[in-house]
């Protein structure tokens, strides 16, 4: 029989359900009643709407008070990370409220209720949709067995991808920039492979990140140091940076003390485990290429593109990749490109190249950035910087002498999810002269985050007003002033990589950006409106995504889910097991979710984590027990894998 929170039967019979109907509309009519007749008006005035009535009524009697309220998060027990099963201790101390006999909805899951076993420790570094295994059927032209392929229906596992054994909770930032714990990437290759490069060194039982590069001997402050003195790092200006063939990413976690945030990407295995050991320090990042497909990102998305040794073949196939960071880039920004062909007149012994093969390839990419109508800002030792225009007013006229790439027509430059990558220049939104910027200008960081986008005070995205921009702002600082009484340390060093299942505006990233964390936005693919543009307007990094399949990330790569309307969404599209297996495989041991939704559906979520490993409660809304939206906070507990003898 099926059981309430408390272990006691589940009631089915009516007459139950109708006395429990009866007392609750007795309460609440009691609580409008007292309220009706002004019992606190001497303290609050008038409410103006509905929202305003759920904040103040004050009548939650039997529900915790809010200063009583536990601190959720989990404590970080590496002193007990050799143990194969959980030793960790539950905060979740209150009862939960139980709305199980209250309501009833038809969820898309094709489990009741079950234990989740562990799944073997071979699938413990398991990405599904970026498998080596099944990526090997795939054609390797373009890089196509690179990509994403998802495993089918049948192939999906339903277990838990185990920790290794001795896994430890990361080091904090800062100091997870530069070290990490072997035991929870056990990969040494690149230590021995990059040993003369000071990528990484292997000390004992950890491993320590150097800050250096194949192409910043001198390690990646002193190289970004000499990129600053080329085009404005300091200012505000710069803010979002993608970078293709990232390694470790060490320019990524440099850039972060300048205020500049960069998506870094590599494809999986090239290097062992490099996107992995980024996450692991605390540094965004994901597995990706530049294949035969767009990247993940809005058009107009980044200010500052770069690849140092990416060994991204730019100028072949017509020039389809830099065409590719032609659409991601913004009016005016830069691309950075160090390593082979640039200087290749002192290099080219070392790099194993004749000298008429490097000068035909730099003379190559110039040819395609020419006819992109970018400008070549300086080359200057080993970095050379090129400008994208700010409009394409003269680029338009140049195409008279330049016939390729053509501008792309009746193309969303936005669509890049599953879409094929084009020969075409995705054409700049139209201008009144050449002075203006196509698509509005930006605000410098900080100002950034909280002035208004273009693409929202341009009425580019429909639905999106300059006034639902800022409200969503001021609803989203009271939502996360609420997660701090709920889900302690969240401004204290226990999380640092988190992401936004459903992110819309970029509200929840803007009310943390005070906060030592990061936040991966993730627009769910095909959303409409589409807002991901608007969150890199921002400021702000995230990606397009489809939650029936799996992410592109290692196990164990965040330490906070926040799920707004995740669930609802997609409960008819796919089975939401599967949704939150992903996110158990993807949560570092201890790490937090926080769920909103209807309480339909958090019943049922709680059912299936219950038997994940997680311990949850689920809460009141923040503005009072008589929002019918809920939240649910849960906390994966601490396990590993078996250690073999």
């Amino acid at each position: 029989m099926a059981k309430d929170y408390n272990g006691s039967p589940k009631p089915h019979h009516l007459e139950t359900k109708r006395k429990r109907l009866t007392w609750i509309l007795a309460v609440s009519g009691l609580c409008i009643l007292f309220y009706v007749l002004g019992t606190w008006q001497s303290t609050n005035p008038a409410p103006s709407g509905q929202s305003d009535v759920w904040e103040r009524v004050g009548c939650q009697d039997g529900s915790p008070d809010q200063k009583g309220k536990p601190d959720l998060s989990a404590s970080q027990s590496s002193s007990s990370s050799s143990s194969s099963s959980s030793s960790y201790t539950s905060p979740l101390l209150s009862t939960p409220l139980d709305f199980e006999s209250h309501h009833q909805l038809e969820v898309n899951s094709s489990e009741e209720l079950q234990n989740f076993p562990p799944c073997d420790m071979s699938y413990a570094e398991y990405t599904p949709c970026q498998d080596p295994n099944r990526g090997r059927r795939f054609d390797r032209k373009f890089l196509k067995y690179r990509e994403r392929h998802c495993p089918e229906k049948e192939e999906l596992l339903r277990c838990l991808v185990p920790a290794p054994p001795n896994y430890k909770a990361p080091f904090k930032w800062p100091q997870s920039r530069d070290y990490a714990w072997y035991a929870n990437i056990p990969h040494k290759h690149l230590s021995v492979e990059k040993a003369n490069q000071n990528w990484i060194q292997f000390e004992g039982d950890r491993f320590k990140f150097p800050g250096g590069g194949t192409m910043f001997p001198r390690g990646a402050d002193a190289y970004i140091d000499d990129i600053d003195e080329l085009i404005p790092l300091s200012n505000g200006s710069i803010r979002t940076a993608v970078d293709t063939g990232c390694g470790v990413a060490s320019w990524g976690a440099y850039l972060l003390k300048r205020n500049i945030i960069a998506m870094s990407f590599a494809p999986r295995d090239t290097h062992e485990a490099q996107v992995w050991f980024a996450l692991e320090r605390g540094v965004p990042a994901m597995i990706g290429v530049m294949g035969s497909q767009r990247l993940p990102y809005p058009a107009r998305a980044f200010d500052m593109a770069h690849c140092s040794r990416c060994l991204i073949p730019w100028y072949e196939h017509d020039g389809l990749y830099l065409i590719e960071v032609d659409r991601i880039l913004r009016p005016g920004g830069y691309w950075i490109l160090s390593g082979p062909p640039i200087r290749w007149k002192k290099y080219w012994k070392g790099w194993e190249r004749t000298k008429e093969d490097l000068k035909q390839e730099q003379d190559s990419i110039e040819d395609v950035a020419k006819r992109l109508c970018w400008k070549k800002v300086i080359e200057k030792d080993d970095l050379s910087v090129w400008q994208k225009p700010i409009n394409h007013i003269e680029c338009i006229k140049s195409k008279a002498i330049y016939h390729t790439p053509p501008m792309c027509k009746s193309d969303n430059a936005d669509a890049a999810w599953y879409k094929d990558m084009e020969a075409c220049i995705s054409p700049l939104p139209d201008v009144s002269n050449k002075y203006e910027v196509a698509g509005g200008s930006l605000e410098k960081w900080p100002e950034r985050a909280f002035t208004v986008p273009p693409r929202i005070s341009g009425v580019s995205v429909p639905g999106i007003t300059i006034e639902k921009f800022r409200d969503d702002n001021e609803v989203w600082k009271k939502r996360v002033a609420h997660y701090k009484r709920v889900v302690g340390s969240l401004g204290q060093g226990q999380y640092r990589n988190i992401m936004d299942m459903n992110a819309f505006l970029g509200g929840f990233a803007a009310a943390l950006a005070e906060y030592p964390v990061w936040v991966m936005n993730v627009v769910p693919a095909n959303s409409y409106p589409d807002t991901l543009g608007i969150i890199y307007e921002r400021g702000f990094i995230g990606t397009y995504h489809d939650w029936c399949e799996a992410f592109s990330t290692y196990p164990r790569t965040y330490d906070l889910i926040h799920a707004d309307g995740v669930f609802s969404t997609y409960q008819d599209r796919c089975d939401i097991t599967y949704i939150l297996l992903e996110m158990d495989r993807i949560l570092r041991p201890e790490g937090t979710v926080i769920f909103r939704d209807v309480v339909e559906v958090l019943v049922k979520i709680k059912s299936l984590t219950d038997g994940m490993r997680w311990e949850s409660r689920i809460l009141d809304h923040e503005s009072g027990p008589f929002n019918p939206q809920k939240i649910l906070v849960a906390v994966k507990s601490y396990w590993t894998a078996e250690a073999k003898e």
